[in-house]
């Protein structure tokens, strides 16, 4: 064969390949499946995964090669033969479906003949494959092969018997997830996937795994026998539990949604979604929704229509006006409802608006910013560190995009109160108190980790953002980012924080802290659950069961009960049109794909026909995109807060946000909360700390500061920093400390 290229015109990086007669150019050593794939010549396969390693143990796509016109003795797998110049790839001829057909004949030996009631029926890989490439009658008549099914947790559900062994799943949890939950145990015939201590996935990306099963092996717990996927239509929508804003479908079937599935965006979520995306649904049906409008007489609550609750509302907003007025906004409010928060305050006259409603130091007037370095090329970053964040739990997602990262190479160096679990070795860590992050961010240490690097990226998570301590952490991860030529990423802390800052909800006067240090007379509360939601619980409840408030919820839950006046239920994303902007600024819409339950209504029309009662100017659009019309960036320079004071004696207190536990919705989800990673309201302490406190591993311990008391339950674990206490919110018992250090003694 002659060494000249076959097109000399190409790049020298690509060579000529013909599949099917087709002439495509493909990159050298990419394989034959990658340049049909490409041309979009169907292939058939079931192990090759374009986001995996190549396996090459199903050999479904055998295809037929010539090379200088001498054919190959044998089919060769398409996934795991690179092209070469001149190739000649048949996929159709009679040896290639021959072997296809062959391969099919024993994929299907053992397979159960249970689609009529497997959950993957309608949507399997093998289904429909074997309709082209199967027998209509096994020539075996030996007994199938059963395999027992293994619990994988509240989340995946199993039927092993069905597996093929395409291995898609073992490579995922070692691959992306980094987590080795998954193998194949025995050999043979005798071969099953399965985890190897039999207990549940622990990863927070195990659903993923339901979509690269091309069977019925692994489905959906929650969704199982629920429906069939040709009942279900599937909307468009979002993420809104943190400002990755992933993308997805919601399947629903007569308006109730029963799943979400992910939706191929390489820019924000690639082809993955979070368990916290996939199965948060289960919230929207939780028995204490928000279904009609209710007012509070003399403590007793009463079902009203519309007319009457709007009423109610106006003459509240109307006699606490002006700066007696404080808008308190959950900051996964969409931009569409956000625009008009907006233009209540304005109208109302008041400067007291904002959606920080869960950050403690505002001092430093910062607001959320959009990431200087987009998701998708934080991959690509060779030096990474991590300030003041469980990031795995924080953004799952974002945390998979690290571990591609490190597996190209990448240095990662954390700044943490806690050793927390990454699924990627770290360069260094420096495990310090809250109060200490700032500083060991200033120390040359970092600095040095950080000298020659072509791409440096510092992120900033909520540990740093909520803390007592958050104004000079910020300071000095800038200055340490500016003076290291690294792109600073400050995770917005709300899934629409971001855009609602860019449309100005944002305090003239008071911020969220001082709304609620200083009471007023009355309150809009947009979206929130005042008994977890807010960073001081105890301040919030105090402020807001003083005052008059109309709380616009999705939830009547017992903490909304307790300090409103007038209950005005809105629908949550899934149920509405709305535009969320995530951490890269990308500005992202979503469509309803469930209906709003009983009389709820989207926030929007709510806030429409509110401010028209009130006679506020900017309400005199008709529909949704005549409000769309209208909305336009707003340019607020917010209020500087009081640098808050660490208040009290003993140990620095560390928060995070429990995974499944960061909003109303996710923590109404029953299978998250049945999940392993939810572990309850607790404290961890530093062996030497706990000693010195005379506490041990699982005793009750009475754990108080200037701000309230809880009695939670002590782990000893060396991971925690000398000096510092770690807390998860979102959970009732934690809620009651807020910031501060705290006094712990044995109860």
């Amino acid at each position: 064969m002659s060494a000249q290229p076959v097109n000399p015109n190409l790049p020298p990086d690509h060579v000529t390949v013909f599949i099917d007669g087709v002439e495509l150019a493909a990159p050298k050593g990419s394989m034959i499946i990658q340049a049909a794939d490409k041309a979009g010549i169907p292939i058939p396969r079931f192990c090759y995964h374009d986001k995996l390693a190549i396996a090459a143990n199903c050999r479904m796509c055998l295809v037929d090669s010539e090379m200088g016109g001498r054919p190959s003795p044998k089919p060769i797998p398409a996934c795991a033969t690179p092209v070469a110049d001149g190739m000649k790839v048949f996929t159709r001829n009679d040896k290639a479906l021959k072997a296809q057909r062959n391969v099919m004949e024993f994929l299907l030996i053992n397979h159960p003949l249970d689609c009529p009631i497997c959950d993957q029926g309608g949507e399997c890989e093998l289904q429909d494959l074997s309709l082209g490439y199967g027998r209509s009658v096994s020539r075996f008549q030996e007994r199938k092969r059963v395999v027992a099914d293994e619990d994988l947790g509240p989340l995946v559900a199993t039927e092993m018997t069905r597996c093929i062994q395409c291995t898609r799943c073992v490579r995922f949890t070692a691959e992306v997830a980094g987590t080795y939950e998954l193998g194949g145990m025995q050999r043979g015939e005798n071969l099953q996937i399965g985890t190897y201590d039999g207990k549940p996935l622990t990863t927070e990306l195990s659903g993923n795994v339901i979509d690269v099963c091309p069977v019925g092996a692994l489905t959906n717990k929650v969704f199982r026998f629920r429906a069939r996927p040709w009942e279900l239509i599937a909307k468009d929508s979002l993420g809104y539990h943190d400002a990755m804003g992933s993308n997805l479908f919601l399947h629903a079937r007569r308006g109730d949604v029963l799943r979400a599935v992910p939706r191929d965006n390489e820019a924000v979520n690639e082809c993955w979604l979070s368990d916290r995306d996939r199965y948060s649904h289960q919230g929207l049906y939780a028995p204490d929704r928000a279904l009609r409008p209710q007012v509070k007489d003399n403590g007793e609550w009463r079902d009203v229509s519309w007319e009457e609750a709007l009423a109610r509302a106006a003459k509240i907003l109307r006699d606490n006006a002006a700066d007696d007025l404080g808008i308190l906004v959950h900051p996964a409010t969409s931009n569409e409802e956000g625009a008009l928060l907006a233009r209540f305050a304005e109208g109302l006259g008041t400067g007291n608006l904002d959606h920080r409603i869960a950050q403690r130091d505002l001092s430093d007037a910062a607001v959320a910013e959009a990431f200087a370095a987009p998701v998708a090329e934080i991959e690509k970053a060779d030096v990474v560190v991590i300030v003041g964040s469980q990031l795995r739990h924080e953004l799952p997602l974002l945390h998979q995009r690290l571990r591609k990262a490190w597996r190209r190479g990448a240095k990662l160096h954390v700044v943490n109160p806690v050793d927390f679990e990454f699924a990627f070795d770290l360069a260094s860590k420096t495990i310090v108190p809250p109060s200490r992050i700032a500083g060991a961010l200033a120390s040359g240490e970092l600095a040095q980790a950080l000298q020659g690097a072509a791409h440096a990226v510092v992120l900033v998570g909520a540990i740093a953002e909520n803390g007592p301590h958050a104004a000079a952490i910020r300071q000095a991860a800038r200055a340490f980012a500016q003076a290291n030529n690294a792109a600073l990423c400050r995770i917005p802390q709300g899934a629409n924080a971001l855009g609602l800052a860019r449309l100005g909800v944002l305090p003239a006067t008071r911020d969220a802290q001082a709304m609620l240090a200083q009471p007023r007379g009355g309150y809009l509360l947009y979206g929130i659950e005042p008994g977890l939601d807010f960073a001081d619980q105890a301040a919030a409840m105090q402020a807001l069961g003083g005052a008059q408030v109309v709380a616009f919820s999705h939830f009547a839950c017992q903490s909304t009960r307790a300090v409103a006046d007038v209950i005005l239920p809105i629908g949550l994303l899934p149920e509405v049109d709305a535009t969320l902007t995530n951490l890269d600024g990308l500005e992202q819409s979503a469509v309803p794909g469930g209906k709003l339950p009983a009389e709820a209504r989207a926030g929007w029309r709510v806030l429409r026909a509110l401010g028209g009662d009130l006679g506020l100017p900017g309400f005199d659009f008709t529909d949704l995109a005549g409000l769309r019309a209208g909305i336009a960036p707003r340019a607020v320079s917010p209020a500087a807060s009081q640098a808050s004071a660490e208040a009290g004696e003993g140990l620095e207190l560390a928060v995070s946000q429990a995974i499944y536990r960061v909003d109303a919705v996710t923590r109404r989800a029953e299978a998250l909360q049945a999940h392993p990673l939810n572990v309850g309201p607790r404290i961890v302490l530093h062996s030497r700390d706990a000693g010195v406190l005379g506490v041990g591993e699982g005793a009750m311990a009475k754990v108080s500061n200037a701000v309230g008391t809880a009695t939670l339950q002590v782990a000893v674990d060396d991971r925690v920093a000398e000096g510092a206490a770690w807390i998860e919110s979102g959970y009732g018992a934690t809620a009651a400390l807020g910031a501060g250090r705290v006094k712990v003694v044995a109860a």
